[in-house]
């Protein structure tokens, strides 16, 4: 089965979330955006950039007549590695996960977009309990395909 590159973020719109691990509070923001980020094999800085820039321009707040159309602004974004994003169930009831990225690649990317998005973020490769209060609830799925 061949896969094409495309960078994943699933965005939530949070009056709340956080992060813990071990039980401990790592990472936590107020109202915004917790987006979960999934990148596969072929990603590149470009795409984590493009994906960066996307999430910051989304206009998912609401304006003044609560239509949604008011950008992220000065709220925070909190961002985890997700590349569960990736699972692919189509044959069988176990996901396969071979068109995420291996560690080495997503771990930079991850790390670029957060810088990107001045990003609260959890610890990439650990297991991390993701509290959250979406708010809505608003969840939205972008990709972005690296520049041909």
């Amino acid at each position: 089965m061949s896969y094409s590159p495309v960078m994943r973020a699933l965005v939530q719109r949070v009056t709340r979330a956080a992060v813990r691990i071990d039980g401990a509070l790592h990472a936590e923001i107020g109202p915004g955006l917790l987006v979960l980020l999934g990148i596969a094999h072929g990603d590149d800085e470009a795409g984590a950039d493009r994906l960066a820039e996307k999430v910051r321009a989304l206009r998912i707040f609401a304006d003044a007549e609560g239509h949604m159309n008011v950008a992220l602004g000065e709220r925070e974004v909190l961002c985890v590695s997700q590349f569960t994003l990736y699972g692919d169930a189509r044959r069988g009831n176990r996901p396969s996960f071979v068109a995420a990225a291996p560690a080495e690649l997503a771990e930079s990317l991850y790390e670029r977009f957060c810088e990107r998005t001045g990003a609260a973020r959890g610890v990439f490769g650990a297991n991390m309990a993701v509290e959250l209060v979406n708010d809505g609830p608003v969840s939205i799925l972008l990709e972005v395909q690296p520049a041909s």
